[in-house]
């Protein structure tokens, strides 16, 4: 299973981060939800300090690209995934092209649907 960084996690079960981090967990993965906001999803409790977690498999985004810059440097150098997903909304070309250079796979989809289809 993928370990997993949700980035934009919301306590609010009305968000899409909220859901996926839910329904992630319930397909076997390690999920590792940051956000603005302190709160909890299921058992999960969100970050707030942007955490250092070593051998993330995906970050899934779920902040617009105007507020996504200042995590550049978090999600480039500190983290490295292997994939980053861009959900819908999240599209940023910048942080696809710096991702892509260093050697991280971009994909522009839907975290939810990749989950419900078994393509995640």
């Amino acid at each position: 299973m993928k370990k997993t960084l949700i980035l934009g996690a919301s306590p609010n079960p009305e968000r899409y981060a909220h859901k996926a981090t839910l329904m992630l967990s319930e397909k076997g993965h390690q999920v590792f939800p940051v956000g603005l906001r302190k709160g909890e999803i299921g058992s999960h409790i969100i970050a707030t300090n942007s955490p250092i977690i070593k051998n993330i498999d995906t970050v899934t985004l779920y902040i617009g690209p105007q507020n996504q810059a200042k995590y550049y440097d978090y999600i480039l150098n500190q983290i490295i995934p292997k994939r980053i997903i861009f959900n819908p909304g999240t599209e940023n070309e910048k942080l696809q092209k710096l991702a892509q250079e260093k050697g991280i796979e971009t994909e522009v989809a839907c975290t939810l649907v990749l989950l419900s289809i078994n393509e995640y």
